[in-house]
């Protein structure tokens, strides 16, 4: 019972004792909480002046004051404020009454009390001022901001994008891709200066890593960022070596443990928390981010990333970008109202606009290849803009002044990081069949082929494998585009598209100055690609016989070839008439100096009879007579080393018997032959390598040779053809009319 007593007597002192003893000592001991209110006041002003030198100092340097720290300045004013004011209350303010006879027990009450409540959060102030990320962060340089962005309304969606996933929490790594020159660092930066605006983070880095073009210097590179960042951030490293600074600068970047504070502290504590904004820019290959020290992949991580490259599978695949944004060229009274501001109002000329209408198609919507040319043809007059356009058209970039260091160079180094020879093949060849517009991809498979570019695949579903992904490849480093054409109108016109009936894989196209630019790095040793529009004169044949390797000649206003073309290293000619020219025939001697040649085409051509000397192209491997009017052709069965025969859209009436002989042909294209009336029996069946077949729209009967029996009609049956056919598209005039015993 007397412990039960003394614990309730004790219960009763803690709750009933205590704060009596407590507000009694406000009243007899407001001297001493006055006293120790003003030292503390006193020792808070020297505090807040020893801090105000430090952010003096800062602010000297150009560096931004946390907000935590201009929080705790107020603070002390307030409060500094408050506690002068009390103090001149106690000098004002008599405490007694009646003349001094008798203290004034309020007055000394409420006096004592407030010194001391002051005097608490004094205390608490004090605490606080331990700022672990320092009192100032370091802006970024000049260089890093968004001056001369042009706003434009087809980046709007992108850039809005971009917004959106910096304030998603749950995306800490971001990618821009692109290719050269269509703005994406002015784009990242305009997006860093907007998120900086809305409070989104405390700290914006930018760091340009175009040093991942050399693997050489990647060690030194690393270092460059931990710097860099740890610059921007104000803090120093301890250690030397790699990897101890990657410790440290990783814990910099992650989030810190706190410790247990009231709700209401905590709150205010959580709208002071570090965000860091970091961006890389110009990325050429993949960067180890764990050897920097950033933490990409912590959900403690008080940083987020955009990377900004050109080549997509780097930033998505290699990096692991959560999203990846793809910037658009500009279009149309976009790009206009760009050039007319760098070139100036003379543009609008009536003389000048036609021409400068002209020079913007050829910058194909790349802002800096706009800004380049306007910048230097401003003020010009309209012969200097015709002779930029002539040099334009004659893919001479690097002629134009300022060409070569900001377009030409920004794109020959894309093509440079390509890795692999087939990929930098395929990349050259494209730039040599863009000038007609989008590529087939089924025509590059027969070039390519051809070509031997994949020499270790020995079945065509192989090379078509492998040439979806060397595509792909391309248009993630932004060298090649997505087709615009449809699936065509029947024409027959160009290579048939049954091979990639994907619509994302049917055709290519290459932009203007890409194709430039790849035509002239095909120029240059070893490749020797030459793309001519015409031939002007007999002294041009003599231009063309050099050593090339690769020739493509579309004839406009040409009347005749000449007897010989002498080109030793040539593999591969391309020589298209058009309609309406008056060039249709090819001396029988014309292919005497091109023993090496492996790929052939000739389009809208009149042969009676093929050229004599074609039997001696024994390494020809694929043959492309489309649209072209064709008589004998006995001299094929000499090609033995053919694998693609294409005659689209020939007038061929029938298959000569000696293309049995073609025992290494995989692919035969005879789609659009309307004429075709004769296949002679068992020439499909000797094709033992046969393994793609088109016959679209080509006949509506097969006539046989030789039939006893008065059989007219033929439908191949599963042994016409040889086990290696794979894919094949026969149209064979309607069912309806098919005999009554076939198939029985």
């Amino acid at each position: 019972m007397a412990e039960i007593v003394i614990a309730v007597a004790g219960k009763v002192s803690e709750y009933l004792v205590a704060p009596i003893g407590r507000h009694l000592g406000y009243l007899f001991c407001y001297r001493s909480h006055a006293e120790k209110l003003r030292s503390q006041v006193q020792t808070l002003r020297t505090a807040r002046i020893d801090e105000q030198i430090t952010v003096d100092e800062a602010t000297r340097k150009g560096d931004e004051i946390r907000p935590a720290v201009r929080e705790w300045l107020n603070r002390v004013d307030q409060i500094t404020g408050e506690a002068e004011a009390l103090a001149l209350t106690r000098d004002d303010q008599n405490m007694s009454c009646l003349n001094g006879w008798c203290p004034n027990l309020i007055s000394r009450y409420q006096l004592g009390r407030e010194a001391y409540k002051k005097a608490q959060v004094i205390v608490g102030i004090q605490t606080a001022r331990n700022f672990p990320h320092g009192i100032s962060y370091t802006l970024p340089p000049r260089s890093a901001t968004s001056k001369g962005y042009e706003c434009f309304q087809s980046r709007d969606s992108s850039f809005n994008d971009i917004m959106d996933a910096l304030k998603d929490d749950k995306t800490k790594m971001i990618g821009v891709c692109g290719m050269g020159g269509l703005g994406k660092t002015m784009l990242v930066k305009q997006v860093a200066q907007q998120a900086m605006q809305h409070n989104l983070f405390t700290t914006y880095i930018f760091i340009d890593v175009s040093w991942t073009r050399d693997s050489k210097k990647d060690e030194e590179g690393i270092t460059k960022i931990q710097q860099k960042t740890a610059d921007m951030l104000g803090f120093q490293f301890r250690g030397k070596d790699e990897s101890t600074r990657a410790d440290e600068l990783k814990q910099r970047l992650q989030k810190k443990k706190e410790p247990e504070e009231e709700n209401q502290q905590e709150e205010e504590n959580q709208q002071e928390k570090e965000k860091i904004l970091i961006i890389l820019d110009d990325i050429w290959k993949e960067i180890n981010l764990e050897k920097v020290g950033i933490p990409f992949k912590d959900d403690q991580t008080i940083c987020k990333l955009v990377l900004v490259s050109r080549d997509a599978n780097l930033l998505g695949k290699d990096m692991g970008t959560q999203k990846c944004f793809q910037i658009q060229h500009l279009q149309g009274e976009e790009a206009w109202c760009l050039l007319k501001k760098i070139a100036g109002d003379s543009v609008e000329g009536d003389q000048l606009r036609p021409i400068a209408i002209q020079v913007l198609d050829e910058c194909g919507g790349l802002p800096i290849a706009i800004v380049t040319i306007a910048t230097a043809l401003k003020d010009e007059t309209v012969a200097v803009w015709k002779n930029a356009l002539n040099e334009l058209r004659r893919c001479a970039p690097i002629n134009i002044r300022g060409m070569e260091e900001k377009v030409y160079s920004c794109l020959e180094w894309s093509y440079n990081r390509l890795k692999g020879d087939e990929v930098k093949s395929l990349f050259l060849l494209c730039g040599c069949l863009s000038y007609y517009g989008d590529i087939s991809m089924d025509q590059m498979l027969r070039y390519a082929t051809g070509l031997n570019f994949f020499e270790r695949i020995d079945s065509l579903e192989g090379a078509i494998n492998k040439l979806v992904t060397l595509v792909k490849t391309l248009k993630a480093s932004s060298l090649l585009l997505d087709g615009n054409e449809d699936d065509g109108d029947g024409s027959g016109v160009g290579a048939s598209r049954l091979l990639f009936m994907d619509g994302d894989h049917k055709s290519v196209r290459m932009h203007d100055l890409v194709r430039d630019v790849a035509r002239v790095i095909a120029s240059k040793d070893p490749h020797r690609f030459k793309v001519v529009e015409d031939v002007p004169s007999d002294q041009g044949w003599t231009e063309i016989e050099d050593e090339s390797k690769f020739i493509s000649l579309y004839c406009k206003a040409v009347h005749e070839l000449p007897s010989r073309l002498v080109c030793p290293k040539l593999q591969f000619f391309i020589l298209q008439s058009n309609s309406g020219a008056s060039l249709n025939t090819i001396p029988n001697t014309f292919f005497e100096g091109m023993s090496q040649l492996k790929v052939l085409a000739l389009s809208g051509m009149h042969f009676p009879t093929l050229p004599s000397t074609l039997q001696s192209l024994a390494n020809l491997r694929t043959l492309c007579l489309d649209r072209c009017e064709l008589g004998d052709m006995a001299i094929i069965g000499e090609l033995k080393k053919l694998q693609v025969l294409s005659m689209v859209g020939s007038d061929i009436q029938q298959l000569p018997r000696e293309m049995m002989q073609l025992t290494n042909l995989r692919l035969l294209d005879l789609n659009y032959c309307k004429e075709l009336k004769v296949i002679p029996r068992d020439i499909l069946s000797s094709l033992s390598r046969l393994e793609c077949l088109f016959m679209k729209s080509s006949f509506s009967e097969w006539a046989v040779q030789e039939v006893c029996d008065g059989e007219s009609w033929l439908v191949p049956k599963a042994d016409t053809f040889d086990h290696n056919l794979t894919s094949y598209a026969i149209f064979i005039g309607s069912f309806d009319q098919l005999p009554e015993t076939y198939g029985k």
